[in-house]
């Protein structure tokens, strides 16, 4: 398809493609049992144009000070190694840290 050869990075949604939510829906879903087991979970909210996964810590994991080791010792590094081209895992909602 010509139009298909004519796609610039800025027309290419990654939030928008289903292959790749679905990539990281999967990577999401090994992770979830172990959140589930502390009263926790995620939901995959947005993948951005810089590859920057998005995430609503929910449950435990919205409140726990934990939070953030288990979002890049856990989450993101899981995500890196199963869909490479993520560059980042944030919490949309993560606590502030004081």
């Amino acid at each position: 398809m010509a139009e298909d050869k004519d796609m610039t990075p800025e027309t290419y949604a990654p939030g928008d493609d289903p292959a790749l939510r679905q990539q990281v829906e999967e990577s999401l879903d090994m992770i979830r049992p172990y959140l589930m087991a502390d009263g926790g979970s995620v939901r995959l909210l947005n993948i951005t144009e810089d590859m920057v996964v998005e995430l609503e810590l929910m449950g435990a994991c919205g409140t726990c000070p934990m939070s953030t080791m288990t979002l890049r010792a856990g989450i993101e590094q899981t995500l890196k190694r199963t869909v490479p081209q993520i560059t980042r895992v944030e919490a949309v909602n993560a606590p502030a840290a004081y």
